[in-house]
């Protein structure tokens, strides 16, 4: 059988499974970050999360500009070691983004779990998303380390095509974990407002987020430390 159809019926069983389960069945699924990044975003990467920013050379464009259903490749860290990929939910600004992703904040005291549109902010110096700061549910809050990343990798239109699929199964099996807190702090950076209306909205607000969001924005290398995750 071709790699190209093995792949498509991988791919298909998947969703089928996660469709057709009863509602809240794969709750307690260990998902790797790596299977679920393909699921959702249907780009067609296997092997650990620090080979796809490598082996998307050549097969899916790649940059620094993040767009939704795009996928974020973390570099390898000492504790890291197998990197890992998130997927873009929505673009809030040039600097904020919301990811789904799997296998990140322990949830109810366990690893393998799926967190839906959580914040991800860009702190590198060039605002190139090279280092970025993520959700980290324990903490209700931004996680304590800056991670490296290699940058975006966006879908093609048959990626796009099976990621449509991916998340219809997904919403179905009812398996996303509710991120109030972050919701609720991404709804006050809406996208379509100016950068001086964020930058007020972030200067007026006590949120730890906030004062990260001004900080990047304003080239701030030293922006407030949170909780270590």
């Amino acid at each position: 059988m071709p790699k190209r159809t093995r792949t498509l019926l991988g791919s298909l069983a998947a969703m089928a499974v996660l469709a057709f389960a009863p509602a809240g069945a794969t709750a307690e699924t260990y998902w790797q970050c790596v299977p679920f990044a393909r699921l959702i975003s249907g780009i067609q990467i296997f092997g650990d999360a620090w080979t796809w920013w490598r082996q998307a050379s050549g097969r899916y464009e790649t940059g620094f500009l993040p767009k939704a259903g795009a996928v974020l490749c973390f570099k390898p860290t000492q504790r890291m070691r197998l990197g890992h990929v998130a997927v873009v939910t929505q673009v809030l600004t040039d600097r904020v983004v919301q990811i789904t992703h799997a296998n990140w904040s322990p949830i109810d005291g366990s690893r393998g779990k799926i967190e839906k549109d959580v914040t991800v902010i860009d702190v590198s110096p060039a605002g190139d998303w090279s280092e970025v700061k993520v959700w980290y549910d324990p903490n209700h809050d931004l996680g304590g380390s800056t991670y490296a990343t290699h940058g975006f990798i966006y879908p093609d239109a048959s990626a796009r095509i099976m990621a449509a699929s991916g998340l219809s199964a997904l919403q179905n099996g009812a398996i996303a974990v509710a991120q109030s807190a972050a919701t609720q702090v991404a709804s006050a950076v809406r996208p379509g407002q100016g950068p001086m209306s964020v930058l007020s909205q972030a200067a007026d607000s006590t949120d730890r987020i906030a004062a990260l969001i001004a900080a990047a924005t304003r080239g701030d290398s030293t922006p407030p430390a949170p909780p270590t995750d």
